[in-house]
């Protein structure tokens, strides 16, 4: 055989037989882990979850078996260490991408076993949070211990290891001065999620904005408004500063609708056509209802109604079909007791006198009173 067809066709046929090695050997043992795995979570079967780090693994395996490969011959010579160093980066990496998938799989696991028995929804979102977060802890720990791996293998990086080990002091304190509001979110977003201060999936107002908790990173949370706007913030705003949870412990809420009604409204009447609306639609949860006069102007008096409701977006569309029912009871009902702008007497015209009234005839003014007149 010619020799540098020898030199080419070895390789190759080690590769080829490297990546069939990995192959079987990927699927040996996701056999092995679908034996294991017998409990099938809701929605998600083994083989979906295991489907993930089908690649992970077979890239951890196949520079393994290069490496196994070349124990016997070398790689094109004076490339070879080229080679070898170039496959240990490769294993360091698929190694850390395998780690992750890992973790990530142990943590859909068992938030899937927790979410198959009918629990509390609030305990729910909460560990949904502290999952999601510690995914995002695993994924950025496995990607730094992989650099450091990486770096660690070339000799140039260990002749300064010494030096850098050294002024790790200093360097740490720069890089935590000049990092503080970073550390700062990081820990307020671990706060957040363990703290028990806010989960995904609960409806908070910030910035004067109501919103769903769509997203909790190390850093930020996401808000989605109702209009579809989404208002990112940092962790370190929830933290420290006050803010409105409505879905802590229970989503339910209680809707308020105000109404300015004259002072001849029948609050009877309104206070049973508020039932009649409420027990025409699914969005009161039948837990209560009431209707009050809360306050009172020189024209008009105040009504509050109040609903309950399973959370705060049918609040909202409830509020608004109470407040146009009521608004169009009295219109078609009591027409009277609609509030009336107050119009001012007409100025006499000139040359004419006013007459006075009757009442101001038969009894002095208060002004004249006071003064004794």
């Amino acid at each position: 055989m010619n020799p540098v067809l020898g030199s080419v066709a070895t390789p190759v046929a080690a590769v080829a037989a490297a990546v069939v090695a990995a192959w079987l050997s990927v699927g040996a043992v996701e056999r092995l882990a679908r034996r294991v795995i017998r409990a099938r979570p809701h929605g998600h079967g083994p083989g979906a979850l295991l489907g993930r780090c089908r690649r992970p693994l077979l890239a951890v395996l196949a520079p393994v078996a290069l490496l196994l490969a070349g124990r016997w011959f070398r790689w094109a010579g004076d490339a070879d260490g080229v080679v070898r160093h170039t496959l240990v980066v490769l294993l360091i990496a698929a190694t850390a991408w395998l780690v992750y998938r890992i973790a990530s799989l142990g943590f859909d696991l068992g938030l899937a076993r927790y979410t198959v028995q009918p629990r509390d929804a609030a305990r729910v979102r909460r560990v949904r949070t502290q999952a999601d977060l510690m995914r995002r802890i695993t994924g950025a720990l496995c990607a730094v211990l992989a650099i450091a791996a990486i770096l660690m293998i070339f000799r140039t990086v260990r002749a300064v290891g010494t030096s850098v080990f050294a002024s790790a002091g200093l360097i740490g304190l720069i890089a935590g001065i000049a990092a503080q509001s970073t550390l700062a979110n990081l820990f307020a977003g671990m706060q957040l999620a363990f703290g028990d201060m806010m989960r995904i999936g609960d409806e908070v107002v910030v910035a004067g904005e109501w919103g769903t908790v769509e997203e909790i990173t190390l850093t930020y949370v996401v808000v989605a408004t109702w209009d579809q706007r989404r208002i990112v913030m940092p962790a370190s705003a929830f933290a420290g500063k006050p803010f409105e949870n409505w879905s802590r412990r229970d989503p339910a809420i209680t809707g308020t609708a105000l109404l300015h009604v004259d002072y001849r409204a029948e609050i009877t009447d309104l206070r049973r056509r508020l039932g009649e609306v409420l027990g025409s639609t699914d969005l009161w949860n039948g837990k209560g209802q009431a209707l009050q006069v809360v306050d009172s102007t020189p024209t008009t008096l105040v009504v509050r109604a109040l609903m309950t409701a399973d959370n705060a977006a049918d609040a909202f569309d409830l509020r608004c079909l109470v407040r146009e029912e009521l608004a169009a009871h009295l219109r078609d009902e009591q027409p009277t007791a609609l509030p009336r702008v107050p119009v001012g007497a007409a100025e006499p015209s000139v040359g004419t006198q006013a007459e006075p009234s009757v009442g101001a005839q038969a009894e002095p003014s208060l002004e004249s009173s006071l003064r004794g007149g």
